[in-house]
């Protein structure tokens, strides 16, 4: 191997880093330790622009719409109707029961793809009667604006995935048939509010209004420590006293010093917000 190629191979590994270094300082995802994973997942953006690593890190820092391609690249959108049933079983039985003298319950799905899960929370709000449905507000956010149009549309292909765990009376009860799909009824729809959010943009953080609960599953697992603590302290400030924040079964904030208490339920874990008010982040 020559040493001009050899130098070609840093150069374009050194840019490669670069380009990691951008999206970790965005929006919190960790390639620095797998550029070849950043690689694959860019790669053919790049070969449509015709740039180097060096050129497309330039581009975007002259480009701000740009981030909305790289991040449908660098994103995972891996979701389904019920995921995790054992946590909205827990929302339905423990959670649920005591907001039910709230005027307005407020929800927050932090990350919520393509709409399956605040769907799947306002279903599961449906069909406990605790509280009324009317009575929900449930804010879905998501940093990936490609998914968020399919999110708002609410419509999903009879043979996708994101059916797999759905049973049947749910989809006739929730769901209309249409085209090769099926869409979610109305007075489920006009129950979420989905916007766009970067978990580590903090006027995008600030400009959700306090909720009662936070649903962000499996997200974290893609975060390191440092910015893990530094979401969750956002999700903390936005929660009201005594809210609730469920996390994927992966994921876990314990040990962290961060004010929360770690509710063992009996197939789930959660946590609730502590009542200090006041904490050092």
């Amino acid at each position: 191997m020559n040493m001009e190629f050899k130098n070609e191979i840093r150069d374009n590994d050194m840019c490669l880093n670069d380009l990691a270094q951008m999206i970790y300082d965005f929006c919190g995802l960790n390639y620095l330790g797998n550029l070849s994973s950043l690689a694959s997942k860019v790669s053919k953006r790049l070969s449509v622009l015709n740039m180097s690593y060096w050129e497309y890190t330039e581009f975007l820092k002259r480009n701000q719409q740009e981030w909305n391609n790289l991040v449908e690249l660098i994103t995972n959108n891996e979701t389904y109707f019920f995921r995790e049933e054992s946590q909205l079983n827990e929302l339905r039985d423990a959670v649920l029961p005591q907001l039910r003298n709230k005027e307005c319950v407020w929800i927050w799905s932090a990350a919520c793809s393509t709409g399956e899960e605040p769907y799947s929370l306002a279903m599961t709000i449906a069909e406990s009667g605790i509280v009324p449905l009317e009575s929900v507000r449930i804010i879905a956010t998501d940093i990936n604006k490609k998914v968020l149009q399919i999110a708002r549309r609410g419509w999903y292909h009879k043979n996708s995935l994101c059916f797999r765990r759905t049973p049947k009376e749910m989809l006739d009860k929730y769901f209309i048939p249409q085209d090769e799909g099926f869409h979610i009824k109305s007075f489920i729809k006009d129950r979420v509010e989905f916007r766009y959010a970067n978990l580590l943009d903090d006027e995008d953080m600030a400009a959700v209004e306090k909720v009662d609960i936070i649903f962000c599953r499996n997200v974290l697992i893609y975060f390191d420590s440092v910015t893990t603590r530094r979401v969750v302290a956002k999700f903390y400030d936005r929660l009201n006293s005594g809210g609730f924040l469920f996390l994927g079964h992966a994921e876990t904030i314990t040990g962290m010093n961060i004010n929360f208490a770690t509710i063992n339920a009996r197939a789930a874990f959660y946590y609730q917000k502590a009542d200090v008010e006041s904490s050092a982040f």
